[in-house]
């Protein structure tokens, strides 16, 4: 059998079939990146029915990202599949505390989960920043507090969590409330290799790569 093996060969492919699914729906450059990035991630050309991008959220969020802004992310997995070194290039970094004792401790005597006990230590530091949050619903919906509750506001929230309890509602009431621009998917679909994949696809179009 014959196959591709140059991984640069087998992604130029990839993007080539991506293409086709996203043929007809009038998205501009930037966004056919995003949905690309998106659906190569996931290996579902369905989320190019679902996902919902604010109208200002690609712009605000690669200008965030080229003045080296920091991402802030709910869990490990979306720091680690963030591009590091392509960040880097523009000053930026990544952090994460869900792994933090402290965060942990508070989580705990609070009664909240870890990812919102981190958002809230996160808080004065969000303003201009991006947010990437591709796992936990309540961080989501506590991020959407905290900016309703102070002046906070992050250039750019990727809101994309995954799964059966919370996710759906938490990205529709981003849609509806967030004061900022926006990057998410309706339904029960995303996760952290969704929410890296948005960054790095941003982070791509600044270099000029891929």
């Amino acid at each position: 059998m014959n196959y591709i093996t140059e991984p640069q060969a087998i992604e130029t492919k990839s993007m080539d079939i991506i293409e086709s699914y996203l043929s007809g729906m009038a998205l501009n450059e930037q966004a056919v990146k995003v949905y690309s990035r998106i659906i190569h991630a996931s290996g579902d050309p369905y989320y190019s029915k679902i996902i919902s991008i604010h109208p200002d959220a690609i712009a605000v969020g690669m200008q965030a990202l080229k003045q080296g802004k920091p991402i802030y992310c709910d869990v490990e997995m979306v720091r680690t599949g963030i591009n590091k070194r392509k960040l880097a290039e523009f000053g930026g970094e990544v952090h994460c505390l869900i792994a933090d004792p402290g965060i942990a401790e508070q989580a705990k005597q609070a009664g909240i989960t870890r990812s919102m006990a981190a958002m809230r230590a996160f808080a004065d530091k969000l303003d201009d920043a991006v947010l990437a949050i591709g796992n936990a619903p309540s961080a989501l919906f506590e991020v959407i507090k905290i900016m309703q509750e102070s002046n906070v506001r992050p250039a750019l929230i990727v809101g994309v969590p995954v799964g059966f309890v919370g996710a759906a509602e938490s990205k529709e009431y981003l849609v509806q409330q967030s004061p900022v621009p926006y990057i998410t998917v309706q339904g029960n679909k995303g996760g952290s290799p969704i929410a890296a994949a948005i960054i790095n696809a941003m982070l791509y179009m600044l270099s000029n790569t891929r």
